[in-house]
């Protein structure tokens, strides 16, 4: 058998690792996201990803973000309570019998808001991740009742987290 000619070997070698390298950074940055979620979120405090929900009209949805993030893309009928804005909000409008699903843009603002509904009762999740982690695994973002795929990061920061979706700072 003829041993390949230097130049097939070196475009294959190459091919090969062409292929590996964009694939082990994705998962060296996938590795570090979750290592930095795991120093924001409290243990106790119940995550969801977003694989796990079958149906994101059975929970009450609440953007925990500014009103200049949750104008540029949020999920499918979620509700815009604001962070600092929150205090104000009427919890009269949601159901205490029907689940809450808190989100932000990584998970930290919105699991400060989820311990405020607990201590009044309702029954809350946190989506892992936030809408960065969403956007990532490509589930739907709405502008109004549009699709969209910008994804307000907050800061150029939490931007480089940001791998699928239009990045929007302002």
């Amino acid at each position: 058998m003829k041993a390949p000619k230097p130049g097939i070997f070196s475009l294959i070698i190459g091919l090969i690792l062409f292929s590996i390298i964009p694939f082990k950074e994705a998962l060296s940055q996938s590795f570090a996201y979750k290592t930095l979620l795991s120093t924001l979120y409290e243990k106790d405090f119940p995550v969801i990803y977003p694989e796990e929900i079958d149906d994101l009209s059975s929970y009450q949805v609440l953007d925990t973000r500014e009103k200049e993030e949750y104008q540029v893309s949020h999920l499918k009928g979620a509700i815009w309570v604001g962070y600092d804005q929150f205090p104000t909000f009427s919890l009269d409008r949601l159901d205490k019998s029907k689940p809450v699903l808190v989100y932000c843009t990584v998970g930290a603002r919105s699991q400060n808001i989820g311990k405020k509904l607990i201590e009044n009762g309702y029954e809350v999740y946190n989506l892992y991740g936030g809408i960065i982690h969403w956007a990532n695994e490509e589930y739907p973002l709405y502008k109004g009742e549009k699709r969209t795929d910008k994804v307000h990061t907050y800061t150029r920061a939490w931007g480089i987290w940001l791998n699928k979706g239009v990045k929007v700072y302002e």
